[in-house]
């Protein structure tokens, strides 16, 4: 409590003896607790002729605080004219409270205001049913807002003055009309809350009417003679009671309702029983007991007679103990609705004491609100909070990397600079480096097939299997020019999704058991460095959507790739790798799968041949990882280099790290294997390198897998020495456009269906493979492809196996979890294998490894040569059919062209 200077007390301070006590007890409730409300009672003073006006000092204790003062009504219940009844006391106890004149922001009222006002309203002079309630509609309306004027529509005019017109009326009238009978009808939880809580508190059955505006009619005056007077009475009494309420909630988002840290004070005097401050006490007492709600209103009523409630009231000076006693008791009181639950009657002594302690009368102040709640710190608040906002979200989003506004499922944040998760929708596109328009552009491609997808499942009622399946791959980090597309190898695997999706959409419309498609789009980062926060966007997806039955990609064989595997095992995502070719990188995840073959074959066919085609007796082998990378992290470079110092053997003379500034002219003239063993990003400077021999290059340079990601990249190609012809290994030699047009002249349906998709207009930008326009396709879309639809192939089993295709009956996404697509693929590719466009794929029970996967090699004799097509000269593996051995290896003539 804060306190006003002392002053010297003048002789109407003495006050009866237990006077200064009640005053304690006042300066005990008024106070709001930091927590929680406390119930407030009705102290009633029994005040005999000759006793010390104590109502009259409760007044001015209240009323000349220095600042923020209580807020307080006094009324005179002997001081009323004739015939006056409850509804005018409230009136004016509403006027007193409303007064902004107590230092804080003032009381706000709605609902009572709004049942006096209906009270006061008439309908019955001259009016029929509809039309009274045609007038009370209008008169609710104008009470919310007067309308305007209706201006006439121009009798001539343009088009534009036309309809500027009819916006003006609907802003004018059309709006407002339908935005108050929503309010009325109560339908619509965001308006109308004052209305429709007169629908639901229990005073005059509000149900009997149905709708807020028969009851308003009810509340009428003349309509109004029908209901119990002490119903009505109630009724205000409760509204007023429930604007208190609200007005003294504490919300954690409006600082404004902690600065009300005293309770408001209703000063009844010259109260007696059955006179009109009685009636108020006692509909008091009535609605507290019946509604069963507190609300902040203390009440100090002043008479000369105890209530015939409580004849029995206490000494003024055992105030204190009084109200301990009625506490304790209210609650069973409150149970059996007592008449005198909510009394705590005091009676003064008629003896004055003497003076106050310490210097008189000290008129008591609210107390000071919460530091937080002051005025000045929402602004400050919401000025430190945009700041701190937009400093948050500009270290985790950016331009071209931010959630999305538009609506589709996009996940994302800055790493590092770069931008990591999902999308699948155009609102988020991948990487906006200079260059790499053909990457955005099948992204794109891909998201307006997701709509397409989605609209054929829901016109087909929903009953074709529905899956998603998530690319996730390196689509940012790497060094680019303005003119150098960077990402072909992603762009070519997204390419293979997309192809998979235009070849399900083009289904007939009454295949039921046909599959669609959705791919989502993930970014793990250069080197694949942010795949674990990836993954973890990727966890929250597959939960809160189970369309999502698996992922497609994971780009490079590195540690971090194989952390990522361990951890979408964890999440129960089973993985198809187009291109990942590491030893045992199923070690890292039961549910991997991957569609190459693994390193030790790679190694296998690249001895062979030079030992079957070179005859070469020695090797020397020069290994990389890409920048920022190691040896031991790099588990592609890792295995690959393992497997050749076992298979070769003594034979390997040579096993060098080769690093960008390392000259190779040792290497000029060499006759034997020259095996590059490292990443593609380094095989340019490798080639730089070798330039230095001029016209006596190394008669046989080969390249493991990675260099076909650099041999798909025109753009580094074209500065590469033309006199170096070069060898590498090809995953996919069968998905070339000389091997897609024999498979079709030769009948193979799976490959001549493939050419045909990727030949379309309405497809890849450029399409492939046309006789006009040899684009060439790329292997890594035929791999992505076979993965893509390995799990749709395994959807659409289960599909049948569930019955799915009967008729009428919906594709439930929750029927098949990814662990059983996963079990489905292996069944599906144990015994005959699934005939890919890359090669047949068949998988051991224990293994994720494919069993005789086909694998090639291709040459290029100029390599800034981009038209001519790569030649394949050496294959090792299964096209087609199994063997119950592993396929020989054998060379490969020109294809046709």
């Amino acid at each position: 409590m804060r306190e006003s200077t002392s002053q010297k007390p003048p002789t109407r301070d003495r006050l009866p003896i237990g006077g200064w006590e009640f005053l304690a007890l006042l300066a005990r409730l008024l106070p709001r607790p930091r927590r929680g409300d406390r119930r407030l009672p009705v102290l009633w003073l029994v005040r005999p002729p000759g006793t010390p006006d104590v109502l009259a000092l409760v007044r001015r204790f209240l009323g000349q605080g220095p600042r923020r003062r209580v807020p307080h009504a006094v009324i005179d219940a002997a001081a009323q004219p004739p015939g006056t009844e409850v509804p005018a006391l409230l009136r004016d106890l509403h006027r007193q409270l409303s007064l902004e004149a107590f230092g804080t922001a003032r009381l706000r009222f709605r609902h009572y205001p709004l049942a006096d006002w209906l009270m006061q309203q008439s309908l019955s002079v001259g009016l029929d049913a509809d039309e009274g309630r045609s007038a009370l509609v209008r008169r609710l309306r104008d009470r919310r807002g007067p309308r305007g004027a209706a201006e006439p529509l121009p009798a001539g005019g343009d088009t534009v003055s036309i309809a500027s017109h009819v916006l003006l009326w609907l802003v004018r009238r059309a709006v407002p009309g339908a935005v108050f009978r929503l309010a009325v009808s109560g339908r619509v939880p965001v308006i109308g809350r004052h209305y429709r809580w007169f629908m639901r508190q229990q005073y005059l059955a509000p149900r009997q009417s149905v709708t807020f505006l028969g009851f308003a009619e009810r509340l009428t005056a003349g309509w109004r003679d029908g209901e119990q007077p002490d119903q009505v009475n109630k009724l205000l009494l409760h509204a007023f009671l429930e604007d208190l309420r609200q007005a003294y909630r504490r919300r954690p988002w409006r600082p404004a309702d902690w600065r009300r840290t005293a309770y408001p004070v209703l000063l009844l005097d010259n109260v007696a029983p059955g006179n009109l401050g009685h009636v108020l006490v006692c509909l008091l007492t009535d609605v507290r007991n019946e509604t069963g709600r507190n609300d902040p209103l203390l009440v100090v009523a002043a008479g000369d007679e105890p209530p015939a409630e409580l004849t029995e009231p206490h000494p003024l000076d055992e105030a204190d103990e009084a109200y301990d006693e009625w506490s304790a008791a209210l609650p069973e009181m409150r149970r059996l609705r007592r008449a005198a639950a909510w009394l705590v009657v005091l009676r003064p002594d008629p003896v004055e004491t003497g003076p106050p302690p310490r210097g008189g009368l000290r008129p008591f102040s609210a107390p000071e609100p919460p530091w937080w709640s002051r005025r000045f710190l929402p602004a400050a608040l919401a000025v430190v909070l945009v700041a701190t906002g937009g400093a948050w979200a500009g270290t985790r989003w950016g331009t071209g990397c931010h959630p999305s506004l538009s609506g589709g499922r996009v996940a994302v944040e800055l790493v590092d600079g770069e931008c990591v998760g999902y999308s699948d929708s155009a609102a988020q596109l991948f990487n906006d480096d200079p260059g790499q328009d053909r990457l955005r552009a099948v992204q794109e491609r891909i998201f307006a097939q997701n709509r397409a997808a989605e609209e054929v499942w829901r016109r087909s009622d929903r009953r074709r299997p529905y899956l998603t399946l998530v690319y996730f791959g390196t689509l940012t980090g790497n060094r680019t020019r303005a003119d150098e597309e960077s990402y072909v190898s992603e762009r070519e695997e997204l390419e293979g999704m997309a192809t998979a999706q235009y070849a399900l959409l083009k289904e007939s419309a009454g295949a039921d058991g046909a599959a669609l498609l959705r791919v989502v789009v993930a970014n793990g980062g250069r080197q694949m460095r942010h795949a674990d926060r990836a993954v973890a966007m990727l966890a929250d997806l597959a939960r809160d959507d189970p369309t999502v039955l698996g992922v497609v990609g994971m780009v490079e064989s590195r540690a971090s790739t194989a952390r990522a595997l361990a951890e979408l095992n964890r999440v129960g995502l089973p993985v198809l790798a187009p291109t990942l070719s590491a030893d045992r990188m199923d070690a890292n995840s039961r549910l991997y799968l991957q569609v190459s073959a693994p390193n030790t074959d790679q190694v296998r066919m690249v001895e062979a041949y030079a030992r079957q085609v070179l005859k070469v007796d020695e090797a020397h082998v020069y290994w990389t990882t890409g920048e920022g990378s190691s040896f031991e992290k790099d588990l592609y470079v890792n295995t690959l280099v393992d497997g050749l110092k076992e298979r070769f053997g003594a034979r390997l003379t040579r096993l060098e790290e080769w690093r960008t500034g390392k000259r190779l002219t040792a290497e000029c003239g060499y006759d034997g294997l020259l095996f590059f063993a490292g990443r593609w990003s380094e095989f340019d400077g490798f080639l730089r390198a070798l330039r230095e021999c001029g016209d006596n290059p190394p008669r046989h340079l080969v390249g493991d897998d990675s260099v076909n990601r650099y041999i798909a990249n025109p753009g580094l190609r074209a500065a590469a020495p033309g006199n170096i012809p070069v060898t590498y290994v090809s995953k996919a030699s069968l998905g070339t456009c000389a091997a897609l047009r024999a498979a079709q002249q030769r009948r193979d349906e799976a490959r001549a269906s493939f050419l045909t998709w990727i030949q379309a207009d309405d497809l890849l930008d450029p399409p492939r493979c046309r006789p006009d326009r040899p684009h060439p396709v790329g292997e890594r879309v035929s791999l992505a492809y076979d993965a893509a639809m390995m799990m749709v192939r395994a959807v659409e089993s289960l599909a049948a196996r569930l019955h799915h295709a009967d008729a009428g009956q919906r594709w439930e996404p929750t029927a098949v979890n990814p662990v059983g697509v996963h079990a489905e693929v292996l069944r599906q590719n144990a015994g005959t294998g699934y005939p890919g466009v890359s090669g047949l794929i068949r998988y051991p029970p224990d293994s994720g490894e494919p069993v005789d996967k086909r694998l090639a090699l291709l040459r290029v004799e100029r390599v800034p040569d981009v038209a001519a097509e790569p030649v394949e000269v050496w294959h090792c593996g299964a096209a087609d059919r199994p063997t119950p051995t592993p396929a020989p290896c054998a060379a490969t003539g020109s294809p046709p062209r």
